[in-house]
């Protein structure tokens, strides 16, 4: 699997990928939200096209706090789940997590997110919840 982990070209195409990545969800629970409020809430992070050679198929966005790295967006095109990208993505997220000096990476999904099984088979448990998210973390070693 060749994919590579390459700075975002264009804010505004990441919002565009996951917006359309998310819109199934959006429309239900959050009808209010566009690209220009992803861009928004995207653009002080750490962001990251991820390419399959020339294609992008996915972004990833992080954001390092005081004491753990967060994974505030993993998004894989629908064509290209299931295969395994997201399995790397997670190991690369790991990765730049010990580089930043940390041992654990966090994450916030929707309950109703099939990502989750992808989170718990790469050793994610639950942290907390709400009515709507589960926050889970991973200990990387």
């Amino acid at each position: 699997m060749d994919i590579i982990f390459c700075p975002t070209d264009s804010i505004q195409k990441a919002a565009l990928f996951t917006f359309e990545n998310m819109r199934q969800y959006y429309q239900k629970i959050a009808p209010e939200w566009n690209t220009s409020k992803i861009v928004e809430v995207t653009k002080a992070l750490e962001s990251f096209d991820i390419k399959l050679g020339d294609e992008v198929i996915g972004v990833m966005r992080l954001e390092y706090k005081d004491t753990f790295c967060y994974l505030r967006d993993l998004q894989i095109s629908a064509n290209h789940q299931n295969k395994g990208f997201g399995k790397v993505a997670l190991n690369e997220a790991k990765r730049k997590t010990l580089s930043a000096n940390f041992n654990t990476l966090k994450l916030r999904v929707l309950k109703v997110s099939p990502a989750i099984s992808l989170y718990e088979r790469n050793g994610f448990v639950v942290e907390s919840e709400d009515n709507r998210f589960l926050n889970m973390l991973v200990r990387v070693t």
